[in-house]
């Protein structure tokens, strides 16, 4: 197979696929005639052919996908103009601080907010596919240590957590993630968190 053949088939694959491709996904594409250095120098090919188009070919935590550049999201949302689904603010600031101290548990999460997590906020994020339980502490009742998952680097746009924004406090977190959601303007705590427990002397 010569190189204009295998462009032409990985970049209509890329364009077709309606998840992002892995490179092991790649090599069954060529029944493994390509090697994983020919195969990254074809997506360096790609992504050069396309820089001043309208999508970009970008590498995320699963594979390489095509998407459309963030300049001109604004514009194709015109053509879908159906608000996305909107989380509270203690919903984005419990995935926050899930994303930059996993893995922690409930009881980390309540630390750092000053207020108890309702087990649903858990539970939306969970569903959504954005955090997962990794394992559990050892101590005592042996909490659930959660973490993001690869799902949640995704609908980032971002292949690791090495390339999450810097945070300086968890309730920035509406200012982090725009992509994931909309927020609801600020509402009262008591709506989303559970009273915090008095401390204990």
């Amino acid at each position: 197979m010569n190189t204009l053949d295998a462009h032409r088939i990985l970049e209509a694959a890329l364009l077709c696929a309606p998840e992002p491709l892995s490179l092991r996904d790649m090599t069954v594409l060529f029944d493994g005639a390509l090697s994983a250095d020919e195969l990254r120098q074809l997506l360096q090919d790609i992504q050069l052919e396309w820089a001043d188009k309208g999508l970009e070919l970008v590498a995320l935590a699963t594979g390489w996908r095509f998407q459309s550049r963030p300049a001109l999201r604004p514009f194709l949302d015109r053509l879908h103009p159906e608000k996305p689904p909107r989380y509270s603010r203690a919903v984005m600031e419990t995935l926050a601080i899930i994303a930059y101290r996993q893995p922690v548990t409930r009881g980390d999460m309540e630390d750092i907010r000053g207020v108890t997590i309702h087990s649903g906020i858990l539970k939306q994020l969970e569903d959504r596919g954005w955090v997962e339980v990794i394992g559990h502490r050892e101590t005592v009742g042996r909490p659930a240590l959660f973490a993001t998952t690869r799902q949640f680097l995704n609908d980032l746009g971002l292949a690791s957590l090495d390339q999450l924004p810097a945070l300086q406090h968890p309730t920035a977190a509406e200012s982090l993630f725009p992509q994931l959601t909309g927020i609801e303007s600020a509402a009262p705590a008591a709506e989303h968190d559970e009273p915090s427990a008095p401390a204990l002397n």
